[in-house]
């Protein structure tokens, strides 16, 4: 809301940096314990029950500076960079709270695993795929996010997609973008069978639905110009069983 409600889009360049300026120095004030308010007040309880660092949320405030200057992507390792930033920090935000099995932390035997690489491969599938369902949204803000160098490897210009064009170099490219986001839920998956049993299932659940948004993606057409992906209520509480079914393997 900070960066993306309508009200912020009106606002001039220099007041959302200015408005970043003052989250971070909030943000850093807040984790040396100055409340301001009563949100700063329950941050700083959560942060005290389950101590993580500071600068996971910086770089998301970093990441919210990049969508102000930057609305081009050269080549992919420039936008997982920014997936990171605005979603896989979550991930690293979330992972204490939601705390590991039992049967990693009470045995000592048991090598503690650590969440970390695939708390953030989750934050960023999550992104890819909201990059790829929100193509046609993004052009109409100027914003590219799907890699140039890519965009050239398939024979696609930056005017044929501000154009909404679907043939079949659009269609390879978004295969393509659609495999990559696949592999990235992949990594995260064994992070998810290591959460606290009460975090597996909405964990399992979110993931597998925001992974069905691929899937309905390429039954699309690949088509993500003038039909907007989404997984209908009846396929997500068909899901919810499944998703139970499948949190209970560790």
């Amino acid at each position: 809301e900070l960066m993306d409600s309508a009200e912020a889009q009106a606002r001039p360049l220099d007041e959302l940096q200015a408005r970043l300026d003052a989250w971070e120095e909030r943000t850093r004030a807040m984790f040396d314990g100055h409340v301001v308010d009563g949100l700063d007040l329950v941050m700083r309880d959560t942060l005290d029950r389950y101590p993580q660092p500071l600068q996971p949320y910086l770089d998301m405030i970093e990441g919210q500076r990049m969508d102000l200057r930057q609305h081009r992507y050269s080549t992919f390792a420039e936008l997982e960079l920014y997936c990171y930033r605005v979603a896989g920090t979550v991930g690293l935000m979330t992972q204490e709270v939601m705390g590991l099995d039992q049967a990693y932390t009470s045995a000592p035997w048991s090598d503690v695993p650590d969440t970390s690489q695939a708390a953030v491969a989750l934050g960023i599938a999550n992104q890819l795929t909201n990059i790829l369902r929100d193509v046609g949204e993004d052009r109409g803000r100027g914003r590219i996010y799907l890699p140039l160098e890519e965009l050239a490897r398939f024979g696609v210009s930056e005017d044929q997609l501000m154009a909404g064009v679907v043939d079949d170099n659009w269609r390879a490219l978004m295969a393509f973008q659609v495999q990559r986001a696949r592999d990235w839920f992949a990594r995260s998956e064994a992070g998810v069978r290591w959460l606290a049993a009460d975090a597996r299932w909405p964990v399992w659940a979110s993931l597998r639905l925001y992974r069905g948004i691929l899937d309905v993606i390429e039954q699309h057409g690949y088509d993500v110009f003038n039909r907007r992906a989404f997984v209908p209520m009846a396929g997500k509480l068909l899901d919810l069983p499944r998703s139970f079914v499948v949190a209970q393997v560790r």
